[in-house]
């Protein structure tokens, strides 16, 4: 699949960063201070390089950032990004007081429908938002089977996601293609979850799984 860029350098970049090098990928992390963030990362072996640069250089490029702030930083990339499959995993939240989740920051609308409308000419794809982001890489941690879903326009670049996801860990059979962009919305709101989740069982993994 060529070189994948993650923008972000943070828990959520570490995990996909060692499934997909490990899967023997090419992979970039894209951070504000590259070579900050390369004395601080105890990751797999990468290069480090800023977002620009990242996004220019890959085929792929997974949203890694805050989702409260991913529109503003990827909207200045929309050149870098041209062209390009991107693959959103974050949330868009307003904090609560005690830096949970309090509530969304585009209750109408997603930060993935957001980010296709400043970035037309990339194909964005949603996926891998409804989980703690330990089991993005290892879904089959979870005792029950988890789901991972998939929101986006193009049905090639939601393909290419899904053999992405494969690289994960994902069995084909565990991705729920939902259909076009604007379907993010409902695995968005799962945000509104995670507060109660968290403050009752931790930070012990878990998933939404859809039950046929």
């Amino acid at each position: 699949m060529g070189n994948i860029g993650i923008l972000g350098s943070g828990r959520v970049a570490t995990v996909l960063a060692n499934k997909l090098a490990g899967a023997g990928h090419a992979v970039t992390i894209g951070a504000r201070d590259p070579a900050q963030a390369a004395v601080k990362w105890s990751g797999a072996r990468v290069e480090l390089r800023d977002h620009a640069e990242t996004a220019r250089l890959a085929s792929i490029v997974i949203n890694a950032t805050p989702g409260d702030t991913s529109v503003e930083r990827l909207g200045a990339l929309r050149d870098a990004l041209k062209g390009k499959i991107l693959v959103d995993v974050s949330n868009a939240t307003l904090r609560g007081r005690d830096g949970l989740p309090g509530s969304l920051l585009y209750p109408n609308g997603s930060v993935a429908e957001r980010l296709q409308a400043a970035l037309p000419e990339t194909a964005v794809v949603k996926t891998l938002n409804t989980m703690l982001f330990t089991v993005m890489a290892d879904p089959t941690s979870l005792r029950a089977a988890p789901t991972a879903f998939l929101s986006g326009n193009d049905e090639g670049a939601k393909a290419v996601v899904g053999r992405l996801l494969g690289d994960l860990g994902w069995p084909s059979d565990w991705i729920e293609d939902l259909g076009d962009i604007e379907t993010a919305r409902g695995p968005e709101a799962v945000a509104l979850l995670v507060p109660s989740v968290l403050r009752r069982r931790g930070l012990a993994p878990f998933a939404i799984a859809l039950a046929r």
